[in-house]
C-alpha cells in the first residue's frame, strides 16, 4: 500500500472538475473553503466550463486533471463535485504521474471511478466530500482532516451527535481488510472494464442516492452475479438517500432491499454508517486496513492513511 504524505499548512490543493458542471459561485466557494483550512487552492483552467451535463468536453476535463497530476508543486487533487462524466476520461488520465508522486485524491459519488482506477496502483485515495458543497459541516471537515493531515491511525470512527451512535447489525461478526468501494452505481458500471473493483478479502463499502428499490436490487444483484461479493471480508453500508420509493407501503424500502441482498453472504454486514450523500459524511481512505465490528456497529481504521510530510518537491 502506497500512502501519500500528509497535508500540512500551506499545501497546494488542485481543484478539478472531472464530472458534472459547477453552479455559479461554486468554484469560488471551494476556493474560500480551501483557504480557510490553511491551504492554497489551485483551480483547473476549465473548472467553470459547461457542456451539457459535463464540466466541459472530455479533452478539457482530462487536460485539467493531468495538469494537476503532472505539476509536482500540487500536494493534493480535490474533485469539485460529482454528477456524471468521470468514467469518460479514465483512459486519458496520466496515472503514471500519480504513481511517481503519490498525493491525496479526494472525492466521492461519480468520482468513485477515479478511486477504482487508483486502486490498480496500490495507492491510497480518499472517498470524501467535495469542496464546492454548499454546507460542508464541522463533522465532515474534521473527518477529512483526520484522514489527510494526521499520520496516525484514526481508530474507531465517531458518529455524529444526535445519531444512534452506531450502525445497524445485518449480519453479526467482526472482519478485517482493506477498504474498497464507493458509489454503488459506479462500482457496478465499471465491472467488465480494466477499472473493475477488486474486493476479495476487503471490506466493501457502499453508498447511493436517488435509486428506486428495484434499481437498487438490480445493482446489488449485478454485483452478486459478477462475483464481487463472493470473497469480501465484510460489507460496510453507508447512506442510501433520496430513494423515490421511500414511504410507499407497496414497495420495499432501500433498507429492506439491502438487508435481503446482503444479509445472506455469510460475512459481517452493518448498515447506516455516516458516509455518502449526507451532511455528516465520513472520509474513508481506500486501501487502508480497517476493522468492522458488525455486533457493535462500528468501523475502526487500524492503519494511517497518510505518511509523514516530507520536503516539498518544488523546494
Amino acid at each position: 500500500m502506497i500512502r501519500p504524505p500528509r497535508l500540512r499548512e500551506g499545501a497546494r490543493i488542485a481543484l478539478v472538475a472531472p464530472a458534472g458542471p459547477l453552479a455559479e459561485g461554486a468554484v469560488e466557494r471551494a476556493e474560500e473553503r480551501v483557504r480557510s483550512w490553511g491551504w492554497v487552492p489551485v483551480v483547473g483552467e476549465h473548472a467553470r466550463a459547461r457542456t451539457g451535463f459535463l464540466a466541459g468536453g472530455d479533452e478539457a476535463r482530462a487536460a485539467d486533471f493531468n495538469a494537476a497530476l503532472r505539476d509536482p508543486s500540487n500536494d493534493a487533487l480535490w474533485c469539485l463535485r460529482g454528477g456524471y462524466g468521470t468514467m469518460r476520461i479514465l483512459d486519458a488520465l496520466d496515472w503514471g504521474a500519480l504513481a511517481a508522486r503519490p498525493r491525496p485524491v479526494i472525492g466521492f459519488s461519480d468520482n468513485t471511478a477515479i478511486h477504482l482506477a487508483i486502486q490498480r496502483l496500490g495507492a491510497v485515495s480518499f472517498h470524501g466530500p467535495h469542496p464546492a458543497t454548499v454546507d460542508l459541516n464541522d463533522f465532515s471537515r474534521d473527518s477529512l482532516l483526520r484522514a489527510v493531515a494526521d499520520d496516525a491511525p484514526a481508530g474507531v470512527l465517531p458518529f455524529p451527535a444526535g445519531s444512534p451512535g452506531r450502525a445497524e447489525t445485518i449480519t453479526p461478526g467482526t472482519a478485517d481488510g482493506p477498504l474498497v468501494g464507493g458509489n454503488l452505481s459506479l462500482v457496478a458500471a465499471t465491472l467488465g472494464t480494466p477499472y473493475a473493483i477488486r474486493a476479495e478479502g476487503a471490506l466493501l463499502f457502499l453508498e447511493e442516492v436517488g435509486e428506486s428499490s428495484y434499481r437498487l436490487d438490480r445493482l446489488l444483484t449485478q454485483l452478486r452475479l459478477a462475483g464481487v461479493l463472493d470473497g469480501v471480508a465484510g460489507v460496510v453500508v453507508g447512506a442510501f438517500t433520496e430513494a423515490p420509493d421511500e414511504g410507499n407501503a407497496a414497495m420495499p424500502s432501500s433498507a429492506d432491499v439491502l438487508r435481503e441482498r446482503l444479509g445472506d453472504l455469510g460475512v459481517p454486514v452493518a448498515m447506516g454508517f455516516p458516509f455518502g450523500h449526507v451532511e455528516d459524511n465520513w472520509t474513508l481512505p481506500m486501501g487502508v486496513r480497517a476493522r468492522l465490528d458488525a455486533d457493535a456497529g462500528t468501523l475502526e481504521l487500524v492503519q494511517a492513511a497518510v505518511g509523514p510530510a516530507g520536503p516539498h518537491p518544488a523546494a
